[in-house]
């Protein structure tokens, strides 16, 4: 008899200074109260200074609908957090950045209320450039958008965005300006 299970997706558990101190199965990293691990999250920018917006698949078992940033997830157990950046930008949006630099950590706790699942990670920011064409895995992502800072705000106001998305993007912020200058006043 075979066994057509797949087998669970692990990810590192850490401390609040990010030093890894076991694994945990995904799921169950993020169910209520939640529990501490290595997350990342990429923001990527075209030449004109707009920031890569991606509406996350309905299909997806967190926050399905929802807008967010360019691409975000949980390196493997052992996996450098750039490596898990670069891995998702392709597997997600079928492209590779043309410029991808570390852009500060940032911690959180986030109920996701519609779920009940918690968002607690100690999360690797990243900010670049994207020049390719993109070509969305439909799986992964529901729709694209590149947007200035005044489109992103009304944007915001309207529709409905992950809830670990402006305190990802407010603390890559610096790097940002950084990694892809004072392009579209970010």
């Amino acid at each position: 008899m075979s066994n057509d299970t797949a087998a669970p997706i692990m990810l590192e558990l850490v401390d609040e200074q990010g030093t890894t101190i076991g694994t945990a199965e995904k799921l169950s990293a993020h169910q209520a109260p939640g529990r501490l691990h290595r997350a990342f999250s990429v923001f990527l920018f075209d030449d004109d200074g707009r920031l890569l917006l991606q509406r996350r698949a309905l299909g997806k078992y967190h926050s399905p609908g929802v807008w967010s940033n360019t691409c975000c997830g949980h390196p493997y157990p052992g996996e450098s957090p750039f490596a898990a950046a670069t891995r998702r930008v392709q597997e997600e949006l079928g492209v590779a950045p043309t410029l991808l630099a570390e852009a500060g950590t940032v911690t959180y706790n986030h109920p996701d209320p519609a779920s009940g699942l918690v968002e607690q990670e100690y999360n690797h920011l990243f900010a670049g450039l994207v020049r390719a064409p993109l070509s969305p895995d439909p799986e992964e992502v529901a729709e694209t958008a590149f947007v200035t800072p005044e489109e992103l705000a009304a944007r915001h106001a309207r529709d409905t965005f992950s809830a670990w998305f402006m305190t990802v993007l407010d603390a890559a912020r610096p790097g940002i300006r950084t990694a892809v200058g004072s392009r579209g006043g970010w």
